[in-house]
C-alpha cells in the first residue's frame, strides 16, 4: 500500500543571534491510508516543528514531505494554499471555529469553497454530524455550545472533505476528561468506518492510547516507536508509559 505520508530526512533549523537551534534532526516517518499515528515527546522536543512542517505551516531547513505522493516543500504559495484546503484537515487545541458561522456553516466551509452543489453539502453534513453525535447543535453558533462540542464541529469540518490527511495538534489538550474521552473515541470511529488518515501530536499518554501506533521524539529525533497491534487499549497505554517514563513528559493516568 503506498504510503498517505512520507517524511524523509527532515531538518528544521532556527537562526538566531549568535547561535542556531535545531529543533529536527533528520526525522523520517511514513503512514499509510487508514492509519491513526501519535506523535509524543516532552517539551521541546520537535513534535511540534514536525507537524507544522508537515502542515505546511512552517518550511523545512533540508529534506521532504510527500504527501500523496506530492513533495509539499516544493510548492508555491498559491499551489501551496489550494493543496492545503484540498487535501489536508486540521484540528487545533482550541477548534479555530468562526463565531460569525452555526456548527453547520463551519462544517461545510471546505466543501463550500470547494463549490460542491447545496445538496451534497447539506447529505454530507448530516451524515458527519449523525457519525459525531452533533446533529442537535448544527443551528447554533460556537459560543453557544460546550468545548467538547465545539471539538467534535471542528473533527467534522476536518473530515467533511474527505481529505487524504487530518493533523490533530493536541485536541485534547483544552478539555476535561470526559469531553478528552468523547472526542478521542470519535477520532477512532472515523479512522475505522471512514479509514481516515490522522497524525495527532498529543503530550497526554490517555490520548495517545486511541492511536494504532505512536512515534516518539526526543531532541529533534525518532526515539522509537510503539505498536499497538493486537494488544488493549491499557496494554497499550502502559507501553506508551513505559516509554514516557525514559523520555520525560506528562505522566497522565489512566481513565
Amino acid at each position: 500500500m503506498a504510503a498517505v505520508l512520507e517524511v524523509r530526512n527532515l531538518e528544521k533549523v532556527y537562526a538566531g543571534r549568535g547561535a542556531s537551534t535545531r529543533a529536527l534532526a533528520g526525522v523520517s516517518l511514513s503512514a499509510e491510508k487508514g492509519d491513526f499515528v501519535g506523535i509524543m515527546g516532552a517539551s521541546g522536543s520537535g513534535k511540534t516543528t514536525l507537524l507544522n512542517c508537515i502542515a505546511t505551516i512552517d518550511a523545512p531547513t533540508s529534506g521532504t514531505v510527500l504527501i500523496n505522493g506530492q513533495d509539499v516543500t516544493k510548492l508555491k504559495s498559491r499551489a501551496l494554499a489550494d493543496f492545503r484546503r484540498e487535501e489536508l484537515g486540521f484540528v487545533f487545541q482550541n477548534s479555530n471555529l468562526l463565531d460569525t458561522l452555526t456548527c453547520r456553516e463551519n462544517i461545510a466551509l471546505p466543501l463550500t469553497i470547494g463549490r460542491v452543489p447545496a445538496g451534497e453539502i447539506s447529505a454530507r453534513i448530516m451524515a458527519m454530524a449523525s457519525t459525531l453525535g452533533i446533529e442537535g447543535i448544527l443551528n447554533k453558533f460556537p459560543y453557544q455550545v460546550s468545548g467538547g462540542q465545539r471539538q467534535r464541529v471542528a473533527a467534522a469540518r476536518a473530515m467533511i472533505g474527505q481529505p487524504k490527511l487530518v493533523l490533530a495538534d493536541e485536541p485534547t489538550g483544552a478539555l476535561d476528561s470526559k469531553n478528552a474521552k468523547l472526542l478521542l473515541e470519535c477520532f477512532e470511529m472515523l479512522n475505522k468506518q471512514l479509514d481516515a488518515t490522522i497524525l495527532m501530536v498529543t503530550h497526554d499518554s490517555f490520548a495517545a492510547s486511541y492511536c494504532k501506533r505512536v512515534v516518539f521524539i526526543r531532541d529533534g529525533r525518532v526515539f522509537t516507536e510503539v505498536v499497538r497491534g493486537d494488544a488493549t487499549r491499557k496494554q497499550f497505554f502502559d507501553d506508551i508509559m513505559r516509554v514516557v517514563a525514559v523520555i520525560g513528559g506528562d505522566e497522565t493516568d489512566d481513565r
